[in-house]
């Protein structure tokens, strides 16, 4: 039996576009806004390291995404993924647990774009944001680009995949210049000027403060996944998904850390702490405020790519769940000419919206600990399956060197998760909780697993189907 890709979307991004949407999403506003909050949390310019860690936690799942992407390329990703390899077992409790999740902690992601955004548009129209975040004016700003952000996405596949890449090239532009405005007044002393001490072992202030600056840090680095989500509308997916994911990570791997270099050697380190638009300040000591006030303009508009980039994706989570029947059936219909999850859209926008009115670290905490737990851990597990249950699938691609990045990611995983504040993990546990109890209620009413028959089979079984062609 074969049930992705189904009849509806259409196989329209090719690898420049889904690697534009990875990157774009990736990118948005996250580092603009949480540089000053990891150089806090890592007591000074070690700080760069924290990134770097980061990014090898990240490039280590990404290897994982990029193995089950390509061997099932469905709408949803990681709800296919658990799908395939858990419900044999458990039948369709583990993607009901991860569409139940996403649907929260994917708009809560996106959310802190529109945080992040209205703390920039401060630096624009005097009291949109203070000190203490953004103001009522602030939060009422970023509800109506929700808005135009959710029309903005009723559009065909095509028509989104060619936005995105000009938004790719305005957050390029965006992150290069503010790379460029750094270099041009950088201190390479003030920016390696390593606080003390800062690397013993027992009190250092970087062990200290790394598990936190690792939720940032991956926090910064999500949205290489993206181009998974979409994969019932990738075009050739078992060469296009593990490229777009592994060339993202490293492209914006390389980004991250000449930025954080550069704004560290810029601005003294006191002021950085407390600073909360650190880009236009850059770009203001180097080229004066008319042009910082330009360039800002652009880093919005990366802001708006980012999270348009992420709702386009993860609209596609629960549309592919509403169709195996395993998540509310009206996710399941398209609109009726754009061919696009109009559920989904509306839902997301909807949850992100709310989450808009929240403070960043808050929202930041909460949004990862929910992912570790559904997403990140469950995949780790999920590869480990595939690969000792269905060694037959056609893997276009193979992780390199099986199972050393799996371990790192599964590790890294589970230190960032209990870095976490207890209130984020109790949330986390508690929503989780209250999923198995909802997907009991909803599997009695079914007469489904455990109550009735599994009622899920595998779907990609051949080689042409395992291909996503």
């Amino acid at each position: 039996m074969s049930s992705s890709p189904r009849p509806g979307l259409e196989r329209k991004i090719g690898p420049l576009q889904a690697t534009a949407i990875n990157m774009t999403q990736m990118c948005g506003i996250g580092p603009f806004v949480t540089i000053p909050a990891m150089v806090a949390t890592l007591g000074g310019p070690q700080a760069m390291f924290g990134w770097l860690i980061g990014a090898v936690i990240a490039l280590a799942d990404g290897l994982i995404w990029a193995e089950l992407g390509a061997a099932l390329p469905g709408a949803g990703g990681t709800y296919v993924y658990l799908r395939e390899a858990f419900g044999v077992r458990t039948g369709r409790l583990m993607p009901f647990l991860f569409a139940w999740s996403a649907v929260l902690f994917i708009p809560l992601i996106m959310s802190t774009g529109i945080i992040g955004l209205v703390q920039y548009l401060g630096y624009l129209i005097p009291g949109v944001a203070d000190d203490g975040g953004t103001t009522g004016l602030g939060k009422i700003i970023g509800l109506g680009v929700i808005a135009l952000i959710v029309l903005a996405l009723f559009r065909k596949i095509g028509e989104i995949g060619k936005l995105t890449t000009v938004l790719f090239a305005i957050m390029l532009f965006a992150v290069l210049s503010v790379i460029v405005a750094a270099f041009t007044h950088f201190d390479g002393a003030q920016a390696f000027a390593f606080t003390p001490g800062a690397f013993s072992f027992g009190g250092g202030a970087f062990w200290a403060g790394l598990g936190a600056g690792l939720i940032i840090a991956i926090y910064d680095y999500l949205g290489y996944n993206t181009s998974a989500y979409l994969g019932g509308e990738v075009r050739d997916p078992g060469r296009t998904l593990p490229r777009s994911i592994i060339f993202s990570i490293l492209g914006i791997m390389s980004l991250y850390f000449l930025l954080q270099l550069g704004v560290l050697g810029s601005i003294p380190l006191e002021e950085l702490k407390t600073a909360t638009s650190v880009a236009s300040t850059v770009l203001e000591q180097a080229w004066g405020t008319g042009t910082a006030k330009v360039i800002t303009v652009f880093i919005v508009i990366a802001a708006v790519g980012s999270v348009f980039a992420g709702l386009l994706g993860g609209s596609r989570v629960p549309f592919e769940a509403a169709r195996d029947k395993v998540f509310l059936p009206v996710f399941a219909k398209l609109h009726p000419k754009l061919n696009l999850p109009t559920a989904g859209v509306l839902t997301m926008g909807a949850i992100a919206a709310i989450g808009s009115l929240f403070t960043l670290t808050a929202v930041i905490n909460a949004a990862v600990t929910v992912l570790v737990l559904v997403q990140s851990l469950a995949q780790v597990a999920a590869i480990v399956v595939l690969r000792r249950r269905r060694p037959e699938l056609r893997r276009p691609y193979r992780q390199w060197l099986y199972p050393i990045p799996t371990i790192i990611a599964l590790l890294g995983w589970v230190y960032i998760y209990f870095s976490a504040t207890l209130l984020s993990i109790g949330l986390s546990v508690g929503w989780i909780v209250l999923g198995v109890a909802a997907f009991l209620a909803y599997a009695k009413a079914e007469h489904v697993w455990p109550f009735g028959p599994k009622g899920i089979q595998e779907s990609f079984a051949g080689a042409e189907e395992g291909n996503g062609k």
